[in-house]
């Protein structure tokens, strides 16, 4: 009988467990996976994913990107997923079918495509450490023509509308808002704890960009103010969001700091959506 009654609280334990991809609020979907239930996700996914190689202008190498398609009856606009420090990921592949499940076109590109040994790309490299360190050595002009050359593919696909955004994470959130300033035609950036360019070269940018921080980030947090005053001062639309106690990398980190990251991840990724479908559909 003991043991009975001691399995009957397990279980409602672990019902009362919440899952980190619950609902994220009004007008969204789930939250992404965090890292650990990545591929687990991508495996559950009932929408198509495909590879793609695509042609770099300069490049003899294509860039290997992964793709994942919405499930709609009318064409969907493109949303560029720009990985972290650590390359083309599982949960960056996750992180672009769960934006295929919000109705877009998810394409995210490996920037490190040829970089690695043998000519391959993230997954060819021996270590995490090294797969960092080749990104750091990739600079803003070089991923700027990368994310033309995605942008255009995207927009090619026979299920593709015209419009096209950019969403970007640690290190690719950093390229994200660079690449408003590169590319006039891009409809929307969202910027997950990237740093911000200098002030001086936001002039050019015309996409209204969103910026979700971490509250305990003062290294990116540091760069968020002048940029914002400086876009304030030049007319443009720089909408900032920071959540209180969640850290670096927090919609991939969901199960740290104590609650806060998870907290920070259900409240940023409905803004990402809402942010999207207003200036892509």
């Amino acid at each position: 009988m003991t043991g009975k009654i001691a399995f009957i609280w397990f279980l409602l334990a672990a019902l009362s467990i919440p899952l980190q991809s619950e609902a994220a609020g009004p007008g969204a979907g789930p939250i992404p996976p965090g890292e650990i239930g990545a591929k687990a996700a991508l495996e559950r996914s009932p929408r198509h994913h495909e590879w793609a190689d695509i042609a770099v202008p300069g490049k003899s190498v294509k860039l290997s990107a992964f793709v994942a398609y919405p499930e709609r009856k009318d064409k969907a606009p493109v949303v560029i997923v720009i990985h972290e420090v650590y390359g083309l990921t599982d949960w960056i592949r996750a992180v672009a079918d769960r934006l295929a499940a919000e109705g877009f076109i998810a394409i995210a590109p490996d920037l490190l495509s040829g970089r690695g040994p043998g000519g391959g790309g993230t997954d060819k490299f021996g270590s995490r450490d090294d797969v960092v360190k080749a990104v750091r050595e990739l600079g803003n002009q070089e991923s700027a023509a990368m994310l033309d050359a995605v942008s255009r593919y995207g927009r090619g696909l026979p299920a593709a509308k015209g419009k096209f955004a950019a969403v970007g994470f640690c290190w690719g959130g950093g390229q994200s808002f660079h690449y408003a300033t590169a590319q006039p035609d891009l409809g929307a950036a969202i910027v997950y704890y990237g740093s911000s360019p200098e002030p001086q070269t936001l002039g050019s940018i015309r996409a209204p960009v969103l910026g979700l921080y971490a509250g305990d980030d003062a290294r990116v947090n540091a760069t968020v103010g002048p940029a914002a005053a400086k876009m304030k001062e030049l007319g443009k639309t720089f909408i900032t969001h920071t959540y209180p106690g969640a850290g670096h990398g927090f919609l991939r980190a969901q199960d740290g700091r104590d609650g806060a990251n998870l907290a920070a991840a259900q409240k940023a990724w409905p803004a990402t959506v809402e942010h999207l479908k207003k200036h892509l559909e």
